[in-house]
């Protein structure tokens, strides 16, 4: 009994959300969608590959020690003179001198002190500094490439939210939908119910055959069939919507069957639709790619300085000991073998062919935008069609129902008119979805949330 009471004071933390209304569908979804995250954690790195790009301007500085020990005479020797402590002894001097002295040839011996030194430690503390003058505007191109990626990141993600607002308002218009259809099948139900009543009744005075009763119930068995379906449907796009805020979702509040129609402005698609943007932004990007390979014709220029010091132990004397190297270089490629005019050329070309990428996106985005306006308009007057159609065939289906009370049509011709309601009920409601996608579909297009 304890676990059971436990067990509902914590419901509510584990029931989903209820009555959610579409503006704190989208505000959860912006916060909570993990597409989304996953696309603002590809921004964040974007950006910090702008800031890499960047950071070459400055230089490297690079800080080393290192710690050695030989015996091989060049290094030994090498490591003396590092240290500033080589001594003529080293060369062999003393050697020349007790040969000189003692008469023997003082030349022709090698000296044993140079080419077998005793084994020597070697300590070595060394700060470089490299700094890049003059690229010929390589650099500067880099940084304004990954800056000009960044951005493009940016305009995935803001694509990607508009797309997971078309889906959200597609699930609460969805939901609303179903819910309407639930309705009218249930509706539908209770006719055919009510009908079963009178083919009953009418049986007991003689009137109908057992047929009759059995055709009433199929036709009521396959409407209840049908509502089942329904509601599986809806729990399926409660569920669709519940993965797209990344949270429980119990109830929505219901929508308009029937979404508002956008103004569209032909400069406003132009200014705000991502994938015109997007190739906007590559245009400026293949620009900037022929600067990087015109960049290739030029010197460049490069600074370098280096400070440290060195001995047998560690940060020994290391003022008395230091050393520095400072320099300056330049490099001019001359000749690669056309590597570089070829390189050139196929970015004219691609900047070229990017020209006509942003064309072809004006053009096709305008083409389409164009199509769903035909398209909700088409489907704008359909819907009224239908919507009376459906007021017409409950009527004639009312009307069959009394004329089958009094005797002048079958059955099977009321279950037909009844079947004719249902028929246009369904293509009703298919019809107010398509709209609404394709509704939804443009909105995306347009970008109505302004500039990322």
């Amino acid at each position: 009994m304890k676990k059971y009471l436990i067990f509902l004071l914590a419901w509510p933390l584990f029931a989903g959300l209820d009555n959610l209304d579409i503006d704190q569908a989208i505000a959860m979804l912006k916060n909570k969608n993990l597409e989304l995250k996953i696309s603002h954690f590809n921004e964040q790195m974007k950006a910090y590959e702008t800031a890499a790009a960047k950071g070459n301007h400055y230089g490297k500085l690079d800080v080393s020690v290192s710690g050695m020990r030989s015996n091989d005479a060049g290094n030994v020797f090498g490591f003396k003179l590092q240290s500033r402590e080589a001594t003529f002894g080293d060369f062999g001097a003393q050697e020349f001198f007790e040969n000189y002295n003692s008469g023997a040839d003082p030349f022709t011996p090698p000296p044993q002190a140079l080419n077998y030194p005793e084994a020597r430690n070697h300590y070595q503390t060394k700060i470089s500094y490299l700094l890049p003058l003059y690229t010929g505007g390589k650099l500067s191109e880099y940084g304004r490439i990954t800056e000009a990626m960044h951005r493009m990141s940016q305009w995935d993600t803001q694509k990607l939210i508009n797309e997971k607002i078309f889906q959200t308002k597609k699930a609460f218009y969805d939901i609303s939908l179903v819910e309407n259809y639930i309705v009218n099948l249930s509706k539908i139900i209770q006719n055919i119910s009510r009908l079963e009543v009178i083919v009953k009744s009418m049986g007991e005075e003689g009137y109908t055959q057992e047929i009759d009763l059995l055709e009433v119930q199929a036709r009521k068995a396959e409407a209840e069939s049908m509502y089942n379906q329904a509601k599986l449907n809806k729990d399926l796009a409660y569920q669709f919507l519940s993965f797209l805020l990344n949270t429980e979702v119990s109830s929505i509040k219901k929508v308009n069957d029937m979404a508002p129609l956008p103004k569209v402005e032909t400069a406003e698609v132009e200014n705000h639709n991502i994938d015109i943007q997007k190739a906007l932004l590559g245009l400026q990007i293949s620009e900037m790619a022929v600067n990087v390979e015109k960049a290739n014709y030029l010197p460049t220029v490069g600074a370098f300085g280096e400070y440290g010091s060195a001995d047998d132990e560690m940060w020994n004397e290391f003022r008395d000991k230091d050393a520095y190297t400072v320099g300056i270089q330049l490099k001019w490629n001359i000749f690669n073998g056309g590597i570089d005019a070829a390189n050139l050329e196929k970015a004219k070309v691609n900047h070229l062919k990017v020209q006509n990428e942003v064309s072809l996106a004006k053009s096709g985005i305008a083409l389409k935008v164009k199509k769903l306006q035909t398209e909700i308009l088409s489907r704008n007057a359909d819907v009224k069609s239908y919507q009376k159609q459906l007021r017409f065939a409950r009527k004639v289906y009312e009307n069959y129902r009394s004329r089958y009370q009094e005797g002048i049509v079958s059955i099977s011709d009321v279950l037909m008119k009844q079947s004719k309601e249902l028929e246009v009920l369904l293509k009703l409601l298919t019809l107010k979805n398509e709209r609404n996608t394709k509704i939804f579909e443009l909105n995306s297009i347009l970008n109505r949330g302004g500039n990322v």
